[in-house]
């Protein structure tokens, strides 16, 4: 173990936190969390921790150069911050919080009539009110169930229930809802409870509700109750989880990082040899995981930061089989034959104009005539194959002179075009450091693109083809005998006893299956 890895161990707080693993290039190949960053992290460099390590591990201890760590407050603090970071970082030994998967939010739509809370993963800028996001999921949902119960706020889905939805309710017979749906309670005095609720989920007077709670609970256990004893002290475990005050790590507030975007796009655009900072930057990524659907994806970011509204998915039309070249090369087309387009389209008098055509477009985002900004610098993951793609078909759309360059992984060169030699941006430099980022969000996003088709291949059937079989029928035909080939097994009048197929229909369906 080197001396300056001694040196940090011995400075490491006794204090809850989230530690992030480097290897010997910089890249971050493990987060992870602790209640004592001190026991923890140390653990890994010592002996007898690789001897009993399976071989995951054992590479991870192996690979650690350096690492960094983020204090927090409390565990919730530490298990929110895991996630973000995860997420941000994507590590090469990380299992958990690499998906799209988020905390759980609740919330609270006020525009509704008799307005509820809602578990959701998303925060939408919807109007609604939020709470979290909450680290204890199943503390969260046991706390809410109480929290309804406690003020008699409803559960049903419809925005505005009536005497309907009260027929095939019991929340009202089990007094755990004040039937707003039937007039039980003025609307007024029940908005008054929502903002009850609001109050103890956003943490205000918990310590006197705690307090309340034991009191309880110790009356219940004086008169030998155990069992509602046993159940207040459940409440009082969910509600410290639920509440324990923990800080909002989200996207660029509140994480403390080294990540400075800023910095980061001055020294990209020296590194690079651009007239500025890349403000506006476009990555392209090809995922093909099977011939069947190859797709691409294009992810922008805008002042160093994911600007998730510019985001852009591809299924590829015009090649066969796999072929990363051509798949770069008709992503490339048509994204940026697509913004020439659309803003010649809001500006017709341009006329004949002696500029090139990026100076056009530049011009147009300064005036504000753009419908779509031109980007400050292209970028392909791969390597000159991928580039010279990507190159030659903005030269035949007339953009010489936009900046471009590709991205390869195996030992993050950077290539340009007119250039055999790729530039090797050190790998402790911010600058390589965004390339990365984006790199890596893009090749998120095409594969989760690839995900969905694959999960919706999933759900096609040959039946989807067949004359007169309606996405209804070939439910019902599914339903009833469970696969296609139980469907080619059965009786004409098996099929016929189904509504909506007559026996015409049935032995059309049989004889189109026999020929396939």
């Amino acid at each position: 173990m080197a001396v300056d890895l001694k040196a940090k161990l011995r400075e490491l707080p006794h204090q809850p936190g989230v530690y992030l693993m480097k290897d010997r290039l910089g890249s971050i190949i493990y987060v992870g969390k602790a209640r004592d960053l001190k026991k923890r992290v140390s653990s890994y460099f010592m002996a007898s921790r690789k001897t009993r390590a399976d071989l995951k591990t054992r590479a991870l201890i192996d690979t650690i150069v350096d690492f960094e760590i983020h204090l927090v407050r409390n565990e919730a603090e530490a298990l929110l911050l895991e996630g973000k970071l995860i997420k941000d970082y994507r590590p090469r030994y990380n299992v958990s919080f690499r998906d799209d998967k988020r905390f759980l939010l609740v919330k609270l739509d006020p525009s509704e009539p008799w307005p509820r809370f809602v578990l959701t993963r998303l925060k939408r800028d919807d109007g609604s009110r939020y709470f979290g996001p909450f680290a204890h999921s199943g503390a969260l949902r046991a706390t809410i169930s109480w929290v309804n119960r406690k003020f008699g706020l409803r559960v049903c889905r419809p925005r505005e229930p009536d005497e309907t939805a009260y027929k095939h309710c019991n929340a009202d017979v089990i007094r755990n809802c004040s039937a707003p749906c039937v007039g039980r309670i003025a609307r007024w005095e029940y908005l008054k409870r929502v903002d009850e609720a609001c109050e103890v989920l956003a943490g205000k007077g918990r310590r006197d509700l705690f307090d309340q709670i034991e009191v309880e609970m110790g009356k219940a256990a004086e008169r030998l109750d155990f069992e509602k004893a046993a159940l207040l002290r459940d409440v009082l475990d969910n509600l410290k989880k639920t509440l324990n005050p923990t800080r909002q790590f989200t996207r660029g507030r509140g994480v403390p990082t080294t990540v400075k975007p800023l910095e980061d796009l001055a020294e990209l655009g020296e590194e690079l040899g651009l007239e500025g900072p890349p403000r506006v930057m476009e990555c392209f990524d090809i995922s093909n995981v099977s011939s069947n659907h190859i797709v691409a994806s294009m992810v922008r970011f805008t002042e160093g930061r994911p600007d998730h509204q510019n985001y852009r998915r591809y299924r590829i039309r015009t090649v066969e089989g796999q072929d990363d070249f051509a798949s770069m090369a008709e992503v490339i087309r048509r994204r940026y034959s697509r913004i020439l387009r659309e803003n010649s389209r809001h500006a017709p008098d341009l006329g004949e104009s002696q500029e090139d055509v990026v100076e056009i477009q530049r011009r147009l985002a300064k005036e504000g005539r753009a419908k779509i900004v031109l980007p400050d610098l292209v970028i392909v993951d791969g390597g000159k194959g991928q580039l010279s793609s990507a190159v030659r078909e903005l030269r035949q759309l007339g953009l010489h002179d936009l900046p471009i360059v590709g991205l390869a992984k195996q030992r993050e060169e950077v290539f340009v075009p007119g250039k055999s030699d790729p530039i090797l941006i050190p790998h402790e430099r911010g600058a390589l450091k965004l390339l990365q980022r984006i790199r890596d969000e893009a090749h998120r996003f095409a594969n989760g693109y690839n995900e969905l088709l694959y999960r919706r291949r999933m759900k096609e059937s040959i039946l989807d083809d067949c004359p007169g079989v309606s996405p209804r029928r070939k439910q019902a035909l599914l339903e009833k005998f469970g696969s296609v080939e139980r469907v080619r097994k059965a009786t004409v009048g098996e099929i016929a006893s189904i509504s909506g197929i007559s026996e015409k229909g049935a032995i059309a369906i049989l004889e189109w299956l026999e020929q396939r």
